[in-house]
C-alpha cells in the first residue's frame, strides 16, 4: 500500500473540475445538502456516516385506510448506503462529502467532495495506482519478531510517507515474544536515532500510550500480514469485531484477513481506516528524486559526491560511501536506498 499525492493534472484540469464542482453545489437546494464522511466503499456503492441533517423533515401523510409507506429520516451519526454523481473524482475511504438522502428510498446520493489533506493509495494487478483512503492524518508501521520483519520493507512505508507527508508511528508489536538484547530493540532504537516515533506493545503491555498517540486522530496499520495489526484494531476499538488468523505453520506469512476499507472510531476519539493487508508495498510509481526524499539521514550528503550522477554503490568520492565507512549513516539503509533507486530504474527502463 503506497501513500501518495494525487495525479498531477494540467492547470486547465484542474481549473474545468473546480468550475464543475462550484456550479454542481451552486444549482443543489442547500437546504437539503448534507455534510458526511464516507465509512466504508463497496464497489459502486459507498457507505456515508451524516454529520448533519436537513433543515426540515416532513414524514409523508398517511389517509385513513393507506398502508404505512417507507420513510427514513436523516439522523445524525447513522449510515447511509449511497450513490455518486458522475463526473465526480473517485470517491474513498475517509473522504468529506456533501449528500442528499431520499428518505422515501432510504438511500442516498453524494453530489461533491471536500478537498482531500492527503490519499493512501496501493497499486493493484495492473500496476496502476489505486486510491484506498483518504484524511489520513497517522500511519501506525506494524512489525513484530513473527513474521520476520523487513526493515526493507520499513523502509519503502517511510518513505511513502514522507512523500504523502503524513507521520508515521513505528510500533514494535508482540514484545511478549522477544528476548532480552533481541536484535529488534536496536533495529526500533535506529529507527528512533533517525527521528522517528516508536512504541513498544503486547496484548498487555503498551497499549495506554499508543489509544493516548492515536486519539482524535485518522490513522491506518500497516506492516506484513501477521504482525497483529487486526489483534491491535480489536483492542483498540472492540467493536470493530476484526477476524484474525494464525501465521501459517508451512509458510511463516501471514494470512489475509481484512477484505473491504472501512473507518471504525475510536474510543478515545479520532477514526481508524483498516484497508486489505499486502505483502508487497511497491514504490514503482516514484522517481528518484522521491526516493531519496524519503531517508531524510542523507539529505546533507545528495550533491556533495565527486560525480553528479553518482549511483552510492562503489563509485569514488561518494559522501554516502564514506558516510556509511565512518559510521554517520548506517549501511542497511544504504542498502535500501540503491534497492529502491534500482526498483525506479528500473521500472522507468
Amino acid at each position: 500500500m503506497a501513500l501518495i499525492r494525487k495525479r498531477r493534472l494540467t492547470e486547465q484540469q484542474e481549473r474545468r473540475m473546480q468550475a464543475q464542482q462550484e456550479r454542481r453545489q451552486h444549482d443543489l437546494d442547500d437546504s437539503q445538502q448534507l455534510e458526511g464522511l464516507v465509512v466504508a466503499h463497496y464497489g459502486r456503492q459507498l457507505e456515508v456516516q451524516a454529520l448533519s441533517v436537513p433543515e426540515q423533515q416532513i414524514p409523508p401523510v398517511v389517509n385513513d385506510g393507506e398502508p404505512e409507506p417507507f420513510w427514513r429520516p436523516v439522523v445524525e451519526g447513522e449510515v447511509w448506503r449511497c450513490h455518486t454523481r458522475t463526473n465526480l473524482e473517485l470517491l474513498v475511504t475517509g473522504d468529506r462529502v456533501r449528500w442528499q438522502a431520499d428518505s422515501n428510498t432510504g438511500l442516498g446520493v453524494i453530489n461533491a467532495m471536500h478537498p482531500r489533506s492527503s490519499l493512501l493509495t496501493r497499486p493493484d494487478r495492473y500496476h496502476k495506482v489505486k486510491p484506498v483512503a483518504a484524511n489520513v492524518s497517522l500511519i501506525v508501521i506494524v512489525f513484530a519478531p513473527l513474521p520476520v520483519p523487513s526493515p526493507l520493507l520499513i523502509d519503502r512505508y517511510l518513505v511513502a510517507c514522507e512523500q504523502a507527508g503524513i507521520k508515521p508511528l513505528l510500533v514494535l508489536h508482540k514484545s511478549d515474544l522477544l528476548k532480552e538484547n533481541d536484535e529488534l530493540y536496536q533495529l526500533l532504537d535506529e529507527y528512533q536515532a533517525l527521528g522517528y516515533e516508536t512504541l513498544i506493545t503486547s496484548k498487555t503491555h503498551g497499549l495506554d500510550n499508543l489509544k493516548a498517540r492515536l486519539a482524535n486522530q485518522t490513522v491506518v496499520f500497516v506492516g506484513q500480514s501477521g504482525v497483529g495489526k487486526s489483534s491491535l484494531i480489536n483492542i483498540l476499538a472492540p467493536n470493530a469485531l476484526q477476524k484474525t488468523n494464525i501465521i501459517s505453520e508451512n509458510s511463516a506469512l501471514g494470512q489475509h484477513t481484512t477484505t473491504t476499507t472501512k473507518l471504525i472510531p475510536l474510543p478515545e476519539g479520532g477514526a481508524l481506516i483498516d484497508s486489505p493487508g499486502i505483502r508487497e508495498f511497491g514504490v514503482w510509481h516514484l522517481d528518484v528524486d522521491a526516493i531519496r526524499s524519503g531517508f531524510v539521514e542523507m539529505q546533507d550528503y545528495y550533491g556533495t559526491c565527486k560525480f553528479r550522477n553518482c549511483l552510492h554503490r562503489q563509485e569514488p568520492g561518494c559522501a554516502l560511501l564514506a558516510a556509511s565507512q565512518r559510521g554517520e549513516i548506517l549501511e542497511r539503509r544504504l542498502k535500501s536506498l540503491n534497492r529502491l533507486e534500482a526498483e525506479v530504474r528500473d521500472n522507468e527502463g
